[in-house]
């Protein structure tokens, strides 16, 4: 599925996000950057323990900032850890949409193209798909509105059930 929002061109796919050849993907990261598991734990398994040293070293970050590593072994240039949860692995719809924004940002100083973002929250955090789905999208329609150099957003949704409450969302868009 494909829909414009302002500017970018917003894409939903169901894969694995770890196979994206984008400029930049996100991980779905605690305050405290360790890649334990979920999105997190694929992306270290996948692209090298280098990830998490780099990120570690640069954190720990308040809940709903980002900031940017190399992407190791990773088809894409970069990895954009967005804090969406602290130590205790819970999140809301704010720090979801803090953390879109931020890693939104992030990718726009950085002069990317594209990015591809999971379904933050929604794993290791429990975090409701069709809010997450909301907030993730009310988020890029808040970015689209000022100036970036991104064109492309992609939303990689692992199984059917993700994809299917981020489609339901943007047709309402």
């Amino acid at each position: 599925m494909r829909r414009r929002i302002g500017p970018l061109t917003v894409r939903l796919v169901e894969g694995d996000i770890c196979e994206r050849e984008v400029d930049a993907i996100v991980n779905a990261a605690n305050n405290e950057l360790w890649m334990g598991g979920g999105v997190a734990g694929a992306i270290k398994r996948r692209g090298g323990g280098e990830i998490e040293r780099e990120a570690t070293g640069q954190g720990p970050i308040p809940i709903g900032e980002s900031l940017v590593t190399g992407a190791g072994e990773l088809k894409a240039a970069h990895v954009i850890h967005a804090a969406v949860m602290g130590r205790d692995l819970a999140t809301n719809a704010d720090y979801i949409r803090r953390a879109t924004l931020s890693a939104l940002a992030r990718a726009s100083e950085f002069g990317l193209r594209s990015i591809a973002f999971p379904a933050l929250g929604t794993g290791v955090g429990g975090f409701e798909l069709t809010d997450c789905a909301r907030a993730m999208l009310d988020a890029v329609g808040e970015h689209a509105r000022g100036k970036t150099t991104l064109e492309v957003v992609e939303f990689v949704l692992f199984g059917r059930a993700a994809y299917d409450a981020f489609a339901d969302v943007v047709g309402r868009k």
